[in-house]
């Protein structure tokens, strides 16, 4: 039978209809086998000709680099050297487009985070963890949302493997939405609501997929789309950039795990996942808050009834979940 579960963090609520789908498998669209780009066509092959040059970062060196950093050509936001500026229309509040939009750039054409090696993936998130740090020190910056999109479904435009870093001088109202309702459990049990979340489980042993002695994967009580995944530090830490170095290690190679494990299992979906970590400013507001990174492959479609209310249904069982994905 259907149930309706409640988010601990949001409090959103969720129908389970796993009545729907007589086999969770049916729900994954049947695709094309993934077509590379030529690299002869692709603009972040050769940064220098397709005047992606210079880098803002670079690793570890311009003759052989293997990360680079590189300031988006069609940014939704643009750098300036001052802060956006903020006036009204009628009762509107606006704000001038300024911010930073990066993109980190692996070398090979072919291999995503998934296929990186484990000294790859680590450097990637190391690049990832020097762009925060600078990041933090601009006035005008107050959120950083770092993303990957997989495939066009998903919305990448480029086959080779890119990585999105968007600075903005709001807070997001999905972050807002989970600073302000993991606070509130806070403040009603004096413990971090991810922290809660791990602990059961970890206890319940059924939805965790990939784990090691620094991060897990689970699939969540609460999932709001099939497959969805969440992948938390074990450590209670609100902010990506201050991550422990053998933490940052582990938690990488869980994401890398994951991910081969979804291309596996369900036929190399497009996929997205996005890290949520604390905001760059006012750091003491926040130390209730436990940063971690969603996967959300794309196997179902938002209705009517979806859009209409906040309400999503999921047809597929998070225990069935982790148990086609641990294969």
């Amino acid at each position: 039978m259907s149930e309706l579960r409640q988010d601990l963090v949001s409090g959103d609520w969720i129908i389970l209809a796993t009545e729907r789908a007589k086999r969770p498998h049916e729900l994954i669209p049947k695709k094309k086998k993934r077509k590379p780009t030529p690299t002869s066509k692709c603009p972040l092959e050769n940064l220098q000709a397709s005047g992606n040059w210079p880098p803002i970062d670079i690793y570890p060196g311009e003759k052989n680099w293997r990360v680079a950093i590189i300031p988006n050509k069609y940014p939704a936001l643009r750098h300036e050297k001052v802060c956006a500026t903020h006036f009204k229309t009628g009762p509107y509040r606006r704000f001038g487009g300024v911010g930073h939009h990066d993109l980190a750039i692996t070398r090979s054409h072919s291999k995503n985070l998934a296929h990186l090696s484990e000294k790859e993936g680590l450097e990637l998130f190391e690049m990832f963890r020097k762009r925060y740090l600078v990041l933090k020190r601009d006035k005008c910056i107050v959120y950083t949302s770092t993303f990957f999109n997989w495939g066009e479904s998903a919305g990448a435009s480029l086959y080779h493997p890119h990585y999105q870093i968007i600075s903005l001088p709001i807070i997001p109202p999905h972050i807002s939405h989970s600073l302000s309702g993991s606070q509130k459990y806070f403040k009603e049990n004096r413990r971090c609501v991810h922290c809660k979340i791990i602990g059961f489980e970890k206890k319940d042993k059924r939805r965790i997929i990939v784990e090691n002695n620094h991060a897990l994967a689970v699939a969540p009580f609460v999932s709001r789309n099939p497959f969805q995944i969440k992948v938390f530090p074990k450590v209670h830490q609100p902010y990506f950039e201050k991550t422990a170095p053998a933490a940052m290690k582990g938690i990488v190679s869980v994401l890398r795990t994951i991910l081969r494990k979804i291309e596996k299992n369900l036929g190399d979906p497009d996929l997205n996942f996005f890290m949520h970590t604390a905001p760059l400013k006012d750091q003491a507001r926040h130390r209730h808050y436990h940063w971690h990174i969603e996967i959300l492959p794309k196997i179902s479609i938002d209705a009517g009834f979806e859009l209409g209310t906040g309400v999503e249904i999921n047809s597929v069982d998070p225990d069935v979940v982790a148990s086609i994905l641990k294969r």
